[in-house]
């Protein structure tokens, strides 16, 4: 069975080989000018990091473009990074950016890692899971993260590891679960938030735990969040769409099967208005640079929303 990330790459390269071909080539080639000298990839300023890698070498991979020099060269950025000691988001990063160059350009971060090595990180990881049932950020957290919890999941999954006592997680979610029908990401909060319900869904529905209350009230909390932009903002507090936002809520309600009842061509007008003209895209309305966290997201929308509704 394909794992989340293989199934959402292969229908995010679906949806935006629908698109056309001047749109995929401008942003093919904002993502390409971004790599550095040493093959990896940079936010706005900086050198260049594991995070900001990952997210070229997705929008790359959805693109079709991640192949030849561009590969190789990531792929050296990456093989220079696998002694460190990471975050669990730099560890997701560096474990998807591997994926990603082995499934579409045949580069091999990991051929020649011990037998063991999946076990020896599972347990690491697991060093993260906290006494409500969730993993936190760092080894210091004291309380379970929704977003985290997600990443580590994420990660189990693509070392072909088996999560531990998975229903713990199951309760460890449906506490964060608020009146409001979102979640949200620390368990002091009182208002949901479309990213951590996004994250708190996709992990649910990976261990099979969506019931049809939740999806009720995932749905109505999601598509309240569309503003008049025609994007999805953050939470009830935040009055502007972001592209992140608009992204993980479009991809929410398609996997729910309820992407129709959000207003879907208003969502492609603000996705216009949010992109570059010289490929790339903006955070917000507000933003005045492109960067290749956003232009992952902005492609996902886009791709997102050029497939047919699903019907739960």
């Amino acid at each position: 069975m394909a794992t989340y990330l293989e199934s959402l790459t292969l229908r995010l390269a679906e949806g935006l080989a629908a698109m056309p071909e001047e749109y995929r080539q401008r942003q093919a080639k904002f993502l390409l000018a971004k790599q550095n000298a040493d093959g990896g990839f940079s936010g706005r300023e900086g050198a260049s990091d594991l995070y900001y890698t990952s997210f070229a070498l997705r929008g790359l991979a959805v693109l079709g473009e991640l192949h030849g020099e561009p590969a190789a060269a990531a792929g050296r950025f990456l093989a220079g990074r696998l002694a460190g000691q990471e975050t669990v988001v730099d560890f997701f990063s560096l474990l998807y950016g591997a994926f990603l160059l082995e499934q579409a350009a045949g580069v091999s971060l990991f051929g020649a890692a011990p037998s063991e090595w999946r076990q020896r990180v599972g347990a690491v990881l697991e060093g993260f899971r906290r006494g409500d049932g969730g993993y936190a950020a760092s080894h210091e957290g004291g309380h379970g993260s929704t977003y985290y919890t997600f990443l580590v999941l994420l990660c189990q999954q693509l070392m072909q590891v088996e999560t531990p006592q998975p229903q713990r997680i199951v309760e460890f979610l449906r506490g964060r679960l608020r009146d409001d029908g979102g979640f949200v990401e620390l368990a002091p909060m009182k208002r949901s938030g479309t990213n951590p319900t996004a994250a708190a869904v996709a992990t649910l529905r990976m261990l099979g735990a969506v019931t049809d209350d939740v999806r009720s009230r995932v749905v109505d909390f999601l598509v309240d969040r569309q503003t008049d932009e025609g994007g999805l903002a953050a939470n009830t507090r935040i009055p502007i769409a972001d592209v992140l936002s608009t992204f993980t809520g479009v991809l929410t309600l398609h996997d729910l099967g309820a992407l129709g009842e959000l207003d879907a061509d208003a969502a492609r007008g603000y996705l216009r208005s949010v992109e570059a003209p010289q490929g790339g895209y903006f955070g917000a309305v507000i933003d005045t640079a492109a960067d290749v966290e956003y232009t992952f997201y902005g492609l996902g929308a886009t791709a997102i929303l050029a497939q047919p509704a699903k019907v739960a």
